[in-house]
């Protein structure tokens, strides 16, 4: 049996109500971080977010990447990239919550961190920030030397 069918891959983002916030410091990103984390849930269960810029480091949008359970959660590096390119973010920061309240970044933490900033890279994307959160703080890798 032979098939002529090749599957049509359809993409879309819109700007619809799209932001004028600008996001000069860790600070400005963490306020429009904790916009998008459930408050009920930061001491309870990790999500992980992207938040994407353009070029004068305005938000362009938030993704949810992801939200598991209470001390990991899957990041894949490929789905945070395919947004950046989707929106032609010229910039992103992440961020992801540490329910045990502990700002220490983990060994999975910087190796995250190190493969975002390498995809980023490659693509000509600027891993400006890695945020930690938790209910009353945060911490940020670039303000930490970390990036």
């Amino acid at each position: 049996m032979k098939f002529n069918i090749v599957n049509e891959i359809k993409l879309s983002y819109t700007r619809k109500g799209n932001s004028e916030k600008l996001v000069s410091n860790s600070r400005d990103a963490i306020d429009v971080f904790r916009q998008h984390f459930d408050s009920d849930e930061i001491d309870y269960r990790e999500s992980f977010f992207a938040l994407y810029l353009n070029q004068n480091n305005k938000v362009l949008g938030i993704r949810k990447i992801s939200e598991s359970g209470i001390s990991s959660t899957i990041v894949d590096v490929r789905i945070i990239m395919q947004t950046a390119l989707l929106c032609n973010a010229s910039s992103l920061i992440v961020a992801h919550n540490h329910p045990s309240g502990n700002l220490k970044p983990s060994a999975e933490d910087l190796k995250i961190t190190q493969n975002l900033k390498d995809a980023s890279e490659f693509f000509n994307i600027k891993l400006l920030d890695h945020c930690i959160l938790t209910s009353t703080d945060y911490m940020s890798f670039a303000d930490e030397g970390h990036i």
